[in-house]
């Protein structure tokens, strides 16, 4: 049954599954700390499996994203339409961040949370300092593209990897084996991607039964009103304001795209880095959405740099949470300031790790918030992130299909079609005709006859 069984239904069900493990660890006492789940399991196994699992996704983000991008350079063949396409995907992610947002605002002011709670406001919280502004654009452009690469410094990939596509498009017709080549390349980097897939079940299993068994829900509990309308906000704007969106640039099926969205969302909850889910949301787009990767290539892991639309729900949140909780009145302009805040700290601090509490913290700063009061919401922090790390992805693959649409650089057949990109998910196998073929190939080209007279004797 399980060897039969579908990808996402194997996912779900690992979900389903290191959920309830984690959850009676927690709260049988089983995972106190030194004892042998906590030493051997929680910290050991599954954890290691974890980390493998993560450390896999991450590999493959680097190559797939500079080769990807260069091939999708090459095939536009346009640097005019790739200014358009660059322009259009950077308004839809600041439009989309700035409702994101505005929405959190909007459902923590009706809901009031925070009012007459008696949490203890003693927390503390250290922020760190999110680079100058200045920094961020001046290091767009790597002194060292080889340093940028090894450090996942993913705008500096994004522009050496624009800068060698177009110096390609300059040479020209000399350049057509290069292309060739680079276009194998990626070929073969999504076939890792899909390897890595099909070992998702596993590595979610771990990654969310440790987990689950370390945080529990105590602090959910404690923290209900704050959760109720994070949760509630990320949904209205994943499900409602997003699919909107999607309908009335695109025209496309909310259905279909919902369908074809959920591995890749799963895995973005099980990871919580958006930056490492940038294989299977390109894979998904391209493969199975039918998005061209002349433009995938550079709108998804743009967005995973700069798109943070799940961050910046929870900075209006936690905004209107903590001012309740202290009893600070904050006004229509403090309330602007907070949006436009979130939208200019998105691109501010791309890529730097603890994001979203960096932008948090400069956002209370702005309107006169105690920082302190961050370390409040902290503890649900992290399996909140799953969630809006979940969201970001969604967005990301929302933003790629409308720009892709309007531009015809997409396969409708290929969305439409709910069979599109599976098969070699399922059936991650090596062709034993394949494989001597291309055994044969490396022996007749590397050894030639000498080969031949080997096997003779």
């Amino acid at each position: 049954m399980w060897k039969n069984m579908g990808l996402t239904g194997k996912i779900i069900i690992a979900m389903v599954l290191s959920i309830a493990l984690g959850l009676f660890f927690n709260y049988s006492g089983l995972n106190v700390e030194g004892g042998f789940v906590n030493t051997y399991l929680t910290n050991g196994l599954f954890a290691i499996v974890g980390k493998l699992f993560v450390n896999s996704l991450k590999m493959l983000v680097v190559p797939l994203v500079l080769i990807s991008l260069i091939c999708g350079v090459c095939g536009i063949g346009d640097i005019r339409l790739l200014g358009r396409i660059g322009s259009k995907t950077f308004f839809m992610y600041m439009l989309t961040t700035a409702l994101a947002i505005a929405t959190a605002i909007g459902l923590g002011s009706i809901f009031g949370i925070g009012k007459g709670m008696n949490l203890p406001t003693t927390a503390t919280f250290e922020a760190k300092e999110a680079p100058p502004l200045i920094d961020v654009f001046s290091n767009i452009i790597p002194s060292n593209p080889i340093s940028s690469m090894a450090n996942g410094d993913m705008l500096s990939i994004i522009f050496f990897a624009i800068l060698v596509g177009v110096s390609i498009l300059m040479v020209g017709k000399p350049a057509k084996g290069l292309v060739q080549s680079l276009e194998l390349i990626n070929e073969v980097i999504l076939k890792m991607v899909t390897i890595i897939m099909n070992l998702a079940p596993y590595g979610v299993f771990a990654l969310l039964a440790k987990a689950m068994a370390d945080l529990g829900l105590d602090l959910i509990v404690s923290l209900l009103g704050y959760v109720a309308v994070l949760v509630g906000s990320l949904a209205f704007h994943f499900f409602v304001t997003m699919m909107i969106i999607l309908k009335l640039f695109s025209g496309l099926s909310i259905k279909t795209f919902l369908t074809k969205m959920k591995e890749v969302q799963i895995f973005a909850f099980s990871t919580s880095s958006s930056n490492a889910t940038i294989p299977i949301t390109l894979r998904t787009v391209t493969k199975r959405m039918g998005v061209n990767n002349s433009v995938a290539s550079f709108t998804v892991p743009f967005g995973a740099t700069i798109n943070m639309d799940g961050t910046a729900i929870m900075q209006g949140t936690a905004t209107i949470f903590i001012a309740n909780l202290y009893g600070i009145d904050l006004g229509i302009t403090q309330y602007l300031t907070v949006i436009l805040m979130s939208v200019l700290a998105s691109i501010g601090t791309a890529g730097v790790p603890g994001v979203g509490l960096i932008m948090l913290s400069m956002v209370f700063a702005q309107v006169g918030l105690p920082i302190e009061g961050i370390g409040l919401i902290l503890g649900v922090d992290r399996l909140l992130d799953m969630l809006r790390t979940a969201v970001n992805v969604g967005g990301d693959a929302a933003v790629t299909t409308i720009v892709a649409k309007s531009e015809n650089k997409m396969d409708i057949a290929v969305y439409n079609d709910p069979d599109a990109g599976t098969k070699d998910v399922f059936d991650a196998h090596i062709d034993p005709d394949n494989e001597r073929e291309l055994s044969n190939i490396m022996n007749d080209g590397v050894l030639g006859s000498e080969y031949d007279e080997l096997k003779k004797a």
